[in-house]
């Protein structure tokens, strides 16, 4: 009895280690990924001394996690081994005594003994699975933990296929919030079909946040956002999300053929289709340039393409999806001069019959838009054209003037 319950104490103490070190194998995985994601950032601020010291402290908690793991399991071993011995002795003496009490024969009892004894080495092999299992049991409970955590964005019971977007969408006094901390302060805004929309302002002001709230990513904390009069909550996801095209700034391609990821929205599409949409997009030259062309592998993420390529893919498969409504965050961001050029020409072939809602902090971008919206500490502050900001908002004017400054040749 005071075997199994140590026994028992002891499952209990490796499975709680086992818990643990799957936090910590967790954060180890994250450094490494991190270290390996920003090599470039790190070396570029002379970090990577920090970096070193990050990893070898993850690595070592890990380390010494395991082996307090392995510990407790060689533990169960000599314990199986002692609770095996115990009952051996126990039957050894009990059935010594029943011979000489001529209760049963010698014969009966050396066949009881032997089967006993034959018991022994399975139930090791049990104790020595156990202890694994308990391992996995704990793996695995974290693996459900992540699975079953339930979705913010719940769709209604109710939910209706919205209808091909026409008119246009109304933000109404939405309010949002990150934990506790508010990203956007009561917005309200209406964007007609057909308009393009660009989103300036500091970053953290809340301008990812505003059409996040769009797709439904994410639900406003307070007040509604509306697509021809119907609230998004109120339509069903794929109805929703189809009619949005989203490039953002890090774009995401997968390891497969050019022809794939631009048809990803859109598999049932025909070669001509993807052609006409990789040239409105300024894609088609370098993708003829490529070894195999459209059959091209581009590499995971995309590597094997510069970033002005990987985003002008991005534009092509927003394009053949087709939808009306379509989202650029910070889409030329990062880009070279030539790059830029060419997607902000892509952009503007796309504002036909479409409606534009462009993050932006390139002022050639910016200028595409019908309407400039300045959103700081997650208010509309200002809005209106480029040359009515201009005459009106001392934010704007410090906006372009910044644009102008970064985009002078140095000397």
């Amino acid at each position: 009895m005071l075997g199994h319950r140590a026994r028992h104490q002891l499952e209990a103490l490796l499975k709680k280690l086992s818990q643990e070190t799957q936090t910590v194998m967790g954060q180890l995985n994250t450094t490494i990924l991190e270290s390996i994601s920003g090599i470039q950032v790190i070396q570029a601020f002379l970090v990577e001394q920090a970096a070193r010291i990050k990893f070898a402290t993850a690595n070592e908690r890990s380390y010494r996690l395991t082996c307090k793991i392995q510990k407790r399991m060689n533990a169960l071993s000599p314990l199986t081994e002692l609770i095996g011995a115990s009952g051996g002795a126990v039957v050894f003496w009990y059935g010594g005594r029943s011979v000489l009490a001529n209760e049963v024969t010698l014969g009966t009892f050396l066949a009881f003994l032997l089967a006993i004894l034959s018991l022994i080495r399975p139930f090791k092999r049990l104790a020595k699975l156990h202890g694994i299992n308990q391992q996995a049991l704990a793996a695995a409970e974290r693996v459900f933990e992540a699975l079953d955590t339930p979705s913010s964005v719940i769709e209604h019971a109710k939910a209706r296929v919205l209808p091909r977007f026409h008119r246009e969408i109304v933000y109404e006094h939405v309010s949002f919030q990150y934990d506790a901390q508010p990203a956007l302060r009561n917005v309200s805004m209406t964007i007609p079909f057909g308009e393009t929309t660009a989103l300036v302002g500091p970053s953290g002001g809340g301008k990812t946040t505003f059409v996040n709230l769009l797709p439904r990513f994410y639900d406003p904390s307070a007040g509604r956002v509306k697509i021809d009069g119907l609230d998004v909550r109120h339509v069903t996801l794929a109805s929703l999300r189809e009619q949005i095209g989203l490039v953002t700034q890090e774009t995401f391609l997968f390891n497969d053929t050019v022809r794939a990821n631009i048809a990803l929205g859109k598999p049932t599409a025909e070669f001509t289709q993807i052609v006409e949409a990789a040239k409105q997009a300024n894609a088609h030259t370098f993708i003829s340039r490529l070894p195999k062309g459209y059959d091209t592998i581009i590499g995971e993420r995309g590597d094997l393409l510069s970033g002005g390529e990987r985003q002008r893919l991005a534009i092509a498969r927003a394009l053949l999806k087709d939808p009306p409504i379509l989202i650029f965050d910070e889409a030329t961001s990062q880009l070279d001069a030539q790059s830029e050029h060419l997607i902000t020409e892509a952009i503007e072939r796309l504002t036909r019959g479409r409606t534009l809602i462009l993050i932006a902090h390139r002022l050639s971008t910016v200028r595409l838009a019908h309407r400039i919206v300045l959103i700081q500490e997650g208010r509309i502050v200002e809005h209106g054209s480029h040359d009515e900001l201009l005459q009106k908002s001392p934010l704007y004017r410090r906006f372009c003037e910044l644009q102008l400054i970064h985009a002078e040749p140095p000397a």
